[in-house]
Formats: C-alpha cells, structure tokens, sequence
C-alpha cells in the first residue's frame, strides 16, 4: 500500500468529496459491472492523530480486510458542523466520522447517524469512560462510539511547592484550599484562575452533585441556581480568590500559559499538553512542572471533570455500514487504543486502560480523573448555549459581588430559554 491515501479536503468540496459510488470506482446497483474492494471513506479531524498512526491503522487495516480500502480524509475544524450536517443529508455521506463528544446529540437530531446499540456490548461498552460514552446515548440509544478523551488536571510548578513547604499534592478539595492559600504569598499567585473557566466550573458543580441543567419530559430547565450548583460555584470563588486571575476573562484572554510561563504562579488547571506550551515559552521551567488530578471532596478519589475528545459516528446513508462498523470497532478496540495512548497522549476509551499512560506523568493524572468525567447537557441545542454563554456571564457576576442566588437564577432562565427554543 504505497502510497498511503491521507489527504485534506476544502470544505467547499463536502459533497464532492463523499464517497459516491460511481466516484469510487464501486459499480452502480444492476449496472452488471463486476464491484472491486469496497472504498470506505472515513473523515478524521485535522489534529486529532498524526498522520503516522493513520498509516499504521491503514495498512494493518485493509492487510486484515482484504475486500476493504480505506481513503481517510482529513477535515478543517473550520466550518466543520456545517459541513457534517450537509454530508449527513446527502445519500453519498462519508462512511466514518469523527466528532466531538459533545456534537453527537446535534447530529443525531437530523436522523442521519446509525443507531450503535446493539453493538455496544461487542464494543465493550460497560467500560466507557462516561465523559464519552455519555454524549453519545441519546434518549437510550448509542449513536457515538467513544474514541479518546482529554480533560483538565492541576499543572503544578514544583519549586514553587518546595519553597512554600509542602511535600505532596492535596488529596481533597478543603486541602487544595488549604495549601493554595499557603502559596499565595508574596509575589507568589496560589493559582492562577481566570473567571470565566466555565469548564472548570462545571466541574465543581458536577462534584456536589449539581448539573448545569436538567431534563423534565420533553423540557430542559437551566439548574445552575439549585443548592449543589451554588455550592460549586461558590467553592470556585474561594479559589479563584488565592490568585489574580481576572474575574471578567477565559483562560485564552491572556493565555493562561503565558502567564504561568513567567515563574510566580503556584498553579493552573489545564490539560496535560499545556506544560509543554509553559516550557516552549520559558525553558527554564523545563522538568520543574507536576501534575495532579483535580481534587474531589473526599481523599482517594479525584473530583469531577469535564471530558473533551471525540466519538465515531456512522452515517445511515454509508454504501458500506457493515464494513463502516469494522473500522470504528478496530479504532476503538485495544490494540489501536494503546497505540493511540502511546503515540498522542490520550486517555483511551476505557477505563481499563488507564495503565497505558502510567509512564506519563501529566497523562496518567489525567487518566486518573477521565474516570470520573462528565460531558455538557446532552441536547441539541447546548451549542446555542455557548454561543451566547451565559455560565460566563453568571461568574463574574458573582466574582464581582452580585447576589450568586439572582446571578444563578438569571442564568438558568437563560439557559432554559435556549435548550428549550
């Protein structure tokens, strides 16, 4: 197989580029031209993997499935949602497409995605990390099969740590508290924390058992104003106190990295990979940074996190839906998950495989905590949610000194709105 067929593809060239039959080189139904080796064209998100492991996933592939040649293409994030939509109402759609975990409910709304949930038992679905597997159940039927995962660890700088006396990362979140504050002395920032870290938010909603809206019959109601949500929030603004994160800004206004990068920051929370972007900006902080799961209320057991990654999805209009299931089963099985694990730094797919990063440390925390990770409110309309986010909004309302209780009302009412619109 020389050479490999990976390719991008403009997203002007949506329906173009879908695998047709007859663009294929597959022969048309009663055309009594004899068929070749089924085409399977399976889109992957530009980043997602490097393009040596889509090789190696290649070749062991169609070695394995002789009847079978793959043509990945890989797709721009930009404009990505409009161009899946259009692919998925076509009847010449993609075989195979990554999404993201939380785009699942989105898509299936349209009715153009294979129901997988007869095949989650053979996927070994009882071990998905909930984070993805979650996103991917609507109204109790799987429609995306999880394929890796990302979420938020405690980036630490050891020095830092050394000099303020403490020995090992908090176990409990009243111990985070505890040590964040001993930090936060002198030029020193215990942590630096942005405002508007609504992900991290949810999170501390999710561990007292709050959500960031509910579902009642067929309507959605905003949920941010109940005492476990309170409780989350409030526990956020203790912590974002030990530190001079701004209270009307994300963690992208400044770059928390660059921040961090120059030394007199204790703490940040983000995902593994973000070390390296502190090191290119300083290298003097080279080997100097730690990681630890973000804590949750009770020692021995990480808090709750916001799971980020991706899922496979079939389309119903694949020429091929049984060979389809063969890629997305070989993609999310053992031997293709470690190898992703290993080559990308991922959280693998299920629980079981956390061990594949154990030599990692930033990885392994995250591992750690994928197990207890959560995914947004599973409908179609939580993009129109972020869109205007009113979770943002809602926290420097309260950072600022505004009533948390009006501040979280207002907001679920807002949120309520839209899911419901």
């Amino acid at each position: 197989m020389n050479p490999v067929k990976i390719r991008f593809v403009p997203i002007a060239a949506a329906l173009t580029a879908a695998c047709a039959l007859t663009a294929c080189g597959a022969s048309p139904p009663g055309s009594g031209q004899a068929s070749g080796p089924d085409r399977l064209t399976v889109w992957i998100m530009k980043d997602s993997v490097s393009d040596a492991y889509l090789q190696r996933f290649e070749k062991d592939f169609e070695r394995q499935h002789e009847d079978t040649v793959l043509d990945i293409q890989v797709q721009e994030w930009d404009g990505i949602g409009e161009k899946i939509t259009a692919a998925l109402a076509s009847k010449d759609s993609p075989d195979v497409i990554e999404v993201g975990n939380t785009q699942v409910a989105q898509y299936a709304q349209s009715g153009g995605v294979l129901d997988l949930s007869d095949k989650v038992g053979e996927l070994r679905g009882g071990d998905w990390l909930p984070g993805l597997a979650e996103p991917g159940k609507i109204d109790g039927r799987q429609y995306g099969v999880p394929w890796y995962a990302a979420n938020r660890v405690v980036i630490y700088n050891k020095d830092l740590f050394a000099k303020a006396g403490i020995t090992s990362p908090p176990r409990t979140r009243d111990e985070w508290l505890r040590i964040t504050e001993q930090l936060n002395r002198g030029t020193a920032q215990g942590i630096y924390l942005p405002g508007r870290n609504w992900y991290t938010l949810a999170g501390f909603i999710w561990e007292e058992g709050g959500e960031l809206a509910e579902k009642d019959g067929d309507r959605w109601r905003g949920s941010l104003d109940s005492p476990e949500a309170l409780r989350g929030m409030d526990f956020y603004r203790r912590l974002q106190a030990l530190g001079k994160g701004p209270r009307d800004a994300d963690e992208a206004k400044p770059p928390q990295a660059d921040v961090f990068a120059k030394g007199d920051v204790a703490q940040i929370i983000a995902v593994p990979g973000g070390a390296r972007i502190v090191e290119q900006a300083n290298p003097a902080l080279a080997g100097k940074l730690g990681f630890f799961p973000i804590p949750g209320t009770t020692a021995g057991r990480p808090g709750t996190t916001f799971t980020g990654g991706s899922d496979l999805i079939i389309p119903t209009a694949s020429a091929h839906p049984d060979a389809a299931y063969q890629v997305v089963k070989s993609l999310t099985g053992e031997k293709w998950q470690r190898d992703l694990a290993r080559t990308m730094s991922y959280v693998p797919n299920r629980t079981s495989l956390a061990g594949a990063l154990e030599d990692d440390e930033g990885t392994a925390a995250m591992a750690a905590a994928a197990a207890r990770g959560r995914a947004t409110p599973n409908s179609p309309q939580w993009a129109a949610v972020e869109a205007t986010n009113p979770i943002k909004e809602y926290m420097t309302a309260v950072l600022t000194g505004s009533d948390p209780r009006k501040a979280a009302k207002d907001a679920s009412g807002a949120i309520s709105r839209t899911l419901n619109s």
